[in-house]
Parts: C-alpha cells; sequence; structure tokens
C-alpha cells in the first residue's frame, strides 16, 4: 500500500516538474516578440541618446553624471515611446473601430438625398401674390444720408 503511494505522489512530482519546464515554453513566443519589437527601439533610443552623452562628456560632467543622465534621458524617451505605441493601439483598436462603423450607420441610414451630395440648401418657401415679394440689395440704395 506504502509503495502505491509513494509511486503515486512520484508520478505526480514528475508530472508537476514536466509542467514547470513546459510552462517556460509559453514564454518563448512572447520574448521572440519582445526581442523583435524591444531591440529596434532600443537602436532607436540610443541612437538619440549617445550624442547627448557625448555632448554632455564635452561639457565636463563627470563620468557617473553623464551616464546618470543619460538614463534618465533614455527613461523618458522610452516612456514617451510606450506611451506612442500605447495610444497608437488604442487608436486603431478602440477609436477607429468606432469611426469605421458610425460612417457605415451613416452611409447605410443616410436619408434618400439620391445624388448623394451632403449639401441641404433649401429656397424660401414661395410667396403668396397677397404678400410683397422680400427687397432685394441694400435698403439704403439711391438714398443720400447726408
Amino acid at each position: 500500500m506504502w509503495s502505491a503511494i509513494r509511486w503515486l505522489v512520484l508520478q505526480l512530482a514528475a508530472i508537476r516538474w514536466l509542467f514547470k519546464l513546459g510552462g517556460l515554453a509559453f514564454l518563448i513566443p512572447i520574448v521572440m516578440l519582445l526581442k523583435a519589437i524591444g531591440l529596434p527601439v532600443l537602436a532607436v533610443l540610443s541612437i538619440v541618446a549617445i550624442p547627448l552623452l557625448i555632448l554632455l562628456f564635452l561639457f565636463g560632467l563627470p563620468i557617473f553624471l553623464v551616464l546618470l543622465a543619460g538614463g534618465a534621458i533614455m527613461g523618458v524617451l522610452s516612456l514617451v515611446v510606450t506611451i506612442g505605441i500605447a495610444a497608437i493601439k488604442f487608436g486603431i483598436f478602440v477609436v477607429l473601430p468606432i469611426w469605421l462603423m458610425w460612417k457605415v450607420f451613416c452611409w447605410i441610414f443616410r436619408r434618400g438625398d439620391n445624388g448623394g451630395s451632403s449639401s441641404t440648401t433649401s429656397s424660401p418657401p414661395p410667396a403668396t401674390p397677397s404678400e410683397p415679394p422680400p427687397p432685394h440689395g441694400d435698403p439704403l440704395d439711391g438714398i443720400d444720408p447726408a
């Protein structure tokens, strides 16, 4: 009996150990994606930050201050890139579908203007014979103001 329990426990431990190793395999696509995106972003940030580091060296700042300032600048730039990417994702996945649905619904439920023109100029109703016609032109035409 004890040997059966011990065998079962060892089997469960082996299975859990394999799941732990297999769980890391799920991270490989994420790592590859981050590597594909992160390295070009890091290259762009370093292209911007390296001239700033050289400029700080020229001003005669100590090396640790230059590296500290360069790291801070790269951190701020990476924050801006991260926020920009988040804004682009929001725009593509939230704003664009809502805007497209709005345009499609407006196109489907538009009023029957037969030509598709969006101009809504309406002429005044025709005057009845009992009404005098509305005045045209400048009301002071022909009157001497002096």
